[in-house]
């Protein structure tokens, strides 16, 4: 087992976590669904570079695709609480607040799913270009 290999073992899951602080707390100050969505790209990117679990390795090229295709669903379902209520298009509605425990005070609203989709529709994007890379690099070595 190489150095890089067993270092993305570790670093992976840790950048998918951070990219999930980054993207709660994106709706409320810096961050947000694309900032999140490129850290948990290059997680991604260190799976796939580092080569892909045989187990997923059959539904990784299409795991993007599912990923651009639910963050863009995701992301026009954040429109339609604005039109249905007749306020101003993309007009942030909230949900009562929450008290969580470790968490504390949780807002969820019409932004976060906004971020949501954008963060899915990131890695969906990264995961293909990340697969473009490695299968043009592979090509290049076989000839």
């Amino acid at each position: 087992m190489t150095l890089i290999s067993s270092s993305t073992r570790v670093i992976a899951p840790l950048l998918i976590l951070l990219s999930l602080v980054i993207l709660y707390r994106g709706h409320n100050l810096p961050g947000g669904g694309f900032i999140g969505g490129l850290t948990a790209a290059a997680a991604m990117m260190l799976i796939t570079l580092n080569g892909v679990p045989s187990k997923f390795e059959k539904h990784w090229n299409n795991l993007s695709l599912v990923l651009i295709g639910s963050g863009l669903v995701t992301l026009f379902c954040s429109f339609l609480p604005s039109l249905m209520t007749g306020a101003a298009f993309m007009e942030a509605m909230w949900l009562p607040t929450v008290y969580l425990p470790i968490l504390g005070k949780v807002k969820l609203g019409t932004p976060l799913i906004f971020d949501i989709g954008i963060y899915l529709a990131v890695i969906g994007f990264s995961i293909k270009c990340a697969n473009v890379f490695h299968a043009n690099s592979s090509s290049e070595t076989d000839h």
